[in-house]
């Protein structure tokens, strides 16, 4: 029986797993861990496979780039002091705004952002680049609006609703709830519950539907605006809801009151009936919970489409009660919060991009580099990512990246954006070392799980924190240890009422105000070392967390079974998270008190944004434009398919996968009729940017004029071919195509050709 618990770190719901492990530390089995709070022992096939992230080929030891391009392994007292001086000369030259850095964790790798957040102070720059919002911040800002700040955020209710709306996701494969397989079959199966499926592609998910839309690619604002003016034309609004908790409906009203339903129905290719039956559906059902994801957040309209969908459930009162969608807590905020430019918030200094969620977009880090503007960056610290690979525009992220005057990353394997690279730092894998993730999104209860290392960190790496701190001691930010704090620390440890510590650095940071932003780092080389793990170092932020925690839900975190109170029960939850090792609960709210999540100062969620009601009242012009483009590159490609082998880039060896080998290209047979193409073909398919040699596979699973190709494959591996490791999807997206306010990329929308190659 495995007995070694952590985490899957393939997706945002992190199940809980057990592994067994051989003499070597090999992994042997994987199942689910029973313990786990939330995923209670589920499981699904991918996290079986994950002996292929930790038995890759791995980085060795700290690589600098010679002039011939070929690297040299240097020490890494070497890397990290040429390191610092080129960052302490560039951020002196030309300001801390010319040095990015992009990353800070994958599904299941948050401690390396959070304690990236003091080198990035010691840069001095404010820009984050991340994956986050290559897809959720156009929610962000919607959320900034309706809920009162950017990092609220809300969970479904898949299992408890009634009626369900699962739209531009495919759960039976990317999950995105807890336990979503059997929910969704549970759901699907039971006669008083009603599932609607909305997504261009029949997929695993719609196959299990009551009712599915197959609304046409990109149009699903057009079918949002029309269920929402059905209601509102009808009058079928939940006037009470609104009436206590909410503001500015009479404001929007107007601008449901002239869509043209018919037309739009028409338009994305929903039956009006069908568009009738599921508004009648959503404003009858007791319940109603919908999941949204990727279809609609990088497709056409995405911001847009954040608004609409969460004013579905808002204007009909499917909100903050049982069986629907509510807000919840989180241990940390995964982001935070920006102000508009015209309010001070930060921007970038050649786009002019605004932040939101305190984060910025990757399809303008090539824009913010590959320029002669004087205030361009010049500086890229990569951890934990592969924009190269993984950002839209492979080539251009490319090329930018090699213009740049430095150039790290930090991994655990020669990636893309690696081998462009000036400096490659080798860190350890998510088993060998303490980690947790941010996405604990649940409610009424949440939870939290910080994860021990079971495997024995390979010779020659280390974990990210420490490679930051490393960093910043030798801009000469810090000094290397903290000899009196840590005496106090562990005294502190045997009597954590007394507050020793948190009076201790107080005093310190009063006589040295500069070591102010750089507390996370004096508390892991404090608090860390006293813990009662040799490996724990970095829980020292979580005791920060616990009591951040404390202070805002005593009262809910009591509500578990603690007895302590005010900085005591701080103390007991930190404990718990520590000794945890499948995760614990951290609080338990009422519906009723979801309600003082909202930010607002009237606790009311303000329906209208007066820009994306000016985007939907134009609605009407852009079809046209958009037809435009299809005439060069007939078919809508949907880059980023969810399959059974296909992850994040954690797995690059593509023996992990068991079959879809190739990651092939689905198409529908009236289209390969046309193109005289049959199964197992190989085909160039071809956008603006780029093109991919890709193989052949026929389905009406696709509309015609539809490709289908999932995200994950095309990674360099050595010993293998494109026959192996499949085609890199972003050599086809472009950095223009992306939504006007969020910049998020329309990869569920790449315009493409594609070509027969005959042997």
């Amino acid at each position: 029986m495995p007995k070694n618990k952590t985490a899957c770190i393939l997706c945002n719901q992190n199940c809980g797993i057990l592994i067994g492990q051989d003499e070597k530390e090999n992994f042997n089995k994987i199942i689910g861990d029973k313990e786990h709070p939330i995923s209670e022992g589920y499981i699904c096939q991918k996290a079986t496979r994950l002996q292929y992230y930790q038995d890759q080929i791995r980085l060795t030891s700290p690589l600098r780039k010679k002039s011939d391009g070929t690297f040299e392994e240097i020490s890494w007292e070497i890397a990290i002091q040429e390191i610092a001086d080129k960052l302490v000369h560039i951020r002196d030259t030309y300001g801390g705004t010319s040095i990015a850095y992009a990353g800070g964790g994958g599904q299941g790798n948050h401690m390396c952002g959070v304690f990236g957040s003091a080198l990035r102070a010691a840069c001095d720059t404010p820009y984050i680049y991340a994956a986050l919002a290559q897809e959720k911040t156009g929610n962000f800002w919607v959320n900034g609006f309706l809920f009162g700040r950017q990092n609220t955020n809300y969970c479904e209710a898949v299992g408890e609703a009634e009626y369900v709306m699962i739209m531009g996701a495919n759960p039976i494969q990317s999950h995105g709830f807890p336990k979503a397989r059997p929910t969704v079959n549970e759901v699907a199966r039971n006669p008083n519950k009603t599932l609607v499926v909305v997504d261009p592609r029949r997929s695993e998910t719609a196959k299990k539907a009551d009712i599915f839309m197959q609304v046409k690619p990109g149009k699903d604002a057009y079918l949002l605006a029309a269920l929402l003016g059905h209601i509102i034309q009808n009058n079928l609004e939940n006037k009470s809801f609104i009436e206590k908790r909410t503001v500015g409906f009479e404001q929007i009203k107007p601008h449901f009151l002239k869509i043209p339903i018919e037309k739009y129905a028409t338009i994305c290719g929903i039956d009006l009936n069908t568009i009738k039956e599921v508004a009648q559906g959503i404003v009858q059902a007791k319940t109603f919970a919908l999941r949204s994801d990727l279809g609609i957040e990088q497709s056409h309209n995405s911001t847009l489409n954040a608004y609409l969908a969460r004013l579905l459930f808002l204007v009909t009162g499917h909100f903050g009660r049982e069986g629907t969608n509510c807000l919840h807590t989180a241990l940390f905020p995964l982001i935070g919060h920006s102000k508009e430019p015209e309010e001070g918030g930060v921007v970038t200094q050649v786009t002019k991009m605004k932040g939101i969620g305190k984060l910025f977009p990757p399809n303008i880090l090539p824009l913010e580099i590959d320029t002669d503007h004087p205030k361009r960056l010049r500086a890229l610290i990569v951890d934990s990512a592969n924009p190269v690979a993984t950002y839209a525009d492979t080539a251009a992220q490319r090329k930018a990246i090699e213009k740049l005057e430095l150039s790290v990353v930090i991994d655990v394997a020669m990636t893309e954006t690696a081998k462009v690279a000036m400096y490659v730092l080798p860190a350890q894998t998510q088993f060998e070392k303490m980690e947790s993730t941010f996405f604990n999104l649940e409610f009424p209860k949440n939870f939290f799980h910080l994860r021990h290392p079971i495997c024995t960190p390979l010779e020659n790496t280390l974990d990210e924190p420490e490679i930051h701190h490393r960093i910043v001691t030798a801009m000469g930010e810090l000094p290397k240890s903290f000899p009196l704090l840590a005496q106090i620390a562990k005294v502190d440890r045997r009597f954590p009422t007394l507050k020793l510590l948190p009076i201790a650095l107080q005093i310190t940071t009063f006589f040295k105000p500069q070591w102010k932003k750089y507390q996370l780092l004096i508390l892991k080389e404090t608090l860390g070392k006293a813990l009662p793990y040799k490996y724990a170092k970095v829980a020292a932020f979580i005791w920060v967390a616990a009591h951040m925690y404390v202070k805002k839900y005593e009262k809910q975190v009591r509500r578990l079974g603690y007895k302590e109170k005010g900085y005591a029960l701080g103390e007991a939850l930190f404990n718990k998270i520590l000794n945890s090792k499948s995760g614990t609960l951290i609080s338990e709210h009422t519906y009723e008190e979801s309600w003082e999540l909202i930010r607002h100062k009237d606790k009311k969620i303000h329906l209208e944004i007066k820009e994306l009601l000016n985007w939907l009242d134009e609605l009407s012009n852009k079809v046209e434009k958009e037809k435009k483009k299809a005439r060069k590159y007939p078919f809508n490609l949907l880059a980023g398919e969810r399959r059974s082998y296909n992850a994040n880039a954690l797995f690059r060896n593509p023996e992990w996968r068991k079959k879809d080998v190739e990651g092939v290209l689905k198409i529908n047979p009236q289209d390969a009729q046309a193109y005289e193409i049959e199964n197992g073909d190989w085909v160039k398919c071809y956008s603006s940017t780029g093109h991919v040699k890709i193989k052949i596979w026929i389905t009406d699973e696709v509309p015609k004029g539809m490709l289908s190709m999932p995200h994950g494959y095309g990674f360099d591996y050595p010993n293998h071919t494109e026959e192996t490791t499949g085609a890199l999807v972003n050599k086809l997206t472009a950095l223009s195509e992306c939504d006007p306010l969020a910049k998020t990329p329309y990869h569920k929308n790449v315009r493409v050709q594609i070509e027969k190659i005959y042997n």
